[in-house]
């Protein structure tokens, strides 16, 4: 005789009363290891195992760079459908279903507000919006933001993390690069600085334009910061690329770009180089 007996329907729980395992509690680093999400947030989002910058949106840089508060600019502006094809998903479409994922009007957002304690414009992009693609609407709020900046003489800061020119809107997508660039010289003509801060991934149009204008050229480590993908490269040069070259480790190493900040310290290096520049008093 058996020691005990089973019961053939064992705990039954109904489904109504099951919970799921609530999600982005947990985060696995590259290199496999498991860490608390909230260990992450306090960590500036990176991975304290490997130092890898999670990469984040609008909303997280502009908790590291601000103060407090700050006030969005041009905040309701959307993309329209300009070349209204017929095909199977209408860009419209896209727009509706990234706004409603993300709760983001376009994949750029401006603002302005103090950084330890002096006032800052930031444009930053949010990657999970149709890619951090460039579209007619990013071009004209960093025109907004470099028009805002040079109109009460702030520094600009943009936050760059995109795939490229947004195809959708064909031509339109393209002239923002003559857009952008055009706008920021006024703002060099000026003396205002401009900081651009390549973070992971920076490619295409936006490489190709304002992302490569800053007075002072940095970015994140770890970054991939390109024009095309690798294999583009590859096929189009006919030659073998070096490992990682298009890494801002590689960049830095090559005078692209002037400096890799680590995420813990873009505010207080941000704000010292701008001390410097325009001979402000350095605050701690």
């Amino acid at each position: 005789m058996a020691w005990f007996k089973r019961s053939e329907k064992g705990i039954q729980t109904k489904t109504e009363e099951k919970k799921d395992t609530p999600k982005g509690l947990w985060y696995k680093t590259p290199t496999g290891k498991i860490i608390d999400t909230k260990e992450l947030e306090d960590n500036y989002y990176v991975s304290p195992e490997d130092d890898y910058h999670v990469q984040i949106g609008s909303k997280e840089y502009f908790e590291i760079l601000f103060d407090s508060k700050f006030v969005e600019i041009a905040a309701n502006l959307k993309s329209k459908d300009f070349l209204q094809f017929e095909d199977t998903k209408k860009y419209k479409d896209r727009i509706k279903a990234a706004t409603k994922k993300t709760r983001l009007n376009d994949a750029i957002r401006v603002a302005v507000g103090n950084s330890k304690g002096k006032p800052l414009v930031v444009a930053c992009m949010d990657f999970a919006f149709i890619g951090g693609s460039m579209g007619s609407v990013m071009g004209e709020k960093i025109w907004r933001a470099a028009d805002h900046a040079l109109q009460h003489r702030i520094p600009l800061l943009v936050i760059s993390k995109s795939g490229g020119a947004r195809m959708m809107e064909a031509a339109t997508s393209l002239m923002q690069m003559a857009k952008t660039a055009a706008k920021l010289s006024e703002l060099s003509e000026a003396g205002i600085p401009y900081i651009s801060l390549c973070t992971n991934p920076t490619t295409g149009g936006t490489t190709a334009s304002f992302a490569m204008l800053g007075d002072i050229n940095i970015a994140e480590p770890g970054a991939l910061i390109a024009f095309a993908g690798p294999r583009v490269v590859k096929d189009t040069t006919g030659q073998e690329l070096p490992e990682g070259f298009q890494t801002s480790e590689f960049l830095l190493e090559k005078g692209f770009l002037d400096k890799i900040v680590h995420r813990k310290n873009l505010k207080e290096e941000i704000n010292a180089y701008l001390d410097l520049v325009l001979n402000r008093h350095y605050r701690a």
